[in-house]
């Protein structure tokens, strides 16, 4: 990569892409894929606004944060709501995610 842009130099924009994919993997049981979906758009919110919020500047950035922020804590709830292998190590890393987002906003 020659120049890389702006998000792809951010860990928090890594990290999001590494739950967004695990989350894509996930076996979730048949009977919830209403969550299922909720949980995939989520975790995609998360990287998309991320990415967003880095190649903009002043409020208009930090805003795209703020909704990444809110859509990490909506994959969060999912797995409050369900059992998943592999749920407890996402779930920590969503809350370095968030960490790392409200220091950006």
């Amino acid at each position: 990569m020659d120049r890389p842009l702006n998000h792809e130099r951010l860990d928090v924009y890594r990290l999001a892409v590494e739950v967004a994919r695990w989350m894509a993997a996930a076996q979730f049981p048949t009977h919830l894929r209403a969550l299922e979906d909720q949980a995939l758009r989520a975790s995609q919110s998360i990287v998309l606004n991320i990415a967003e919020g880095a190649s903009r500047r002043g409020q208009a950035g930090r805003n795209h944060f703020r909704i990444a922020l809110g859509s990490v804590a909506e994959t969060c709830a999912v797995f409050d709501l369900i059992a998943l292998a592999g749920a407890t190590e996402q779930q920590a890393k969503l809350r370095r995610i968030g960490s790392m987002l409200y220091r950006l906003r």
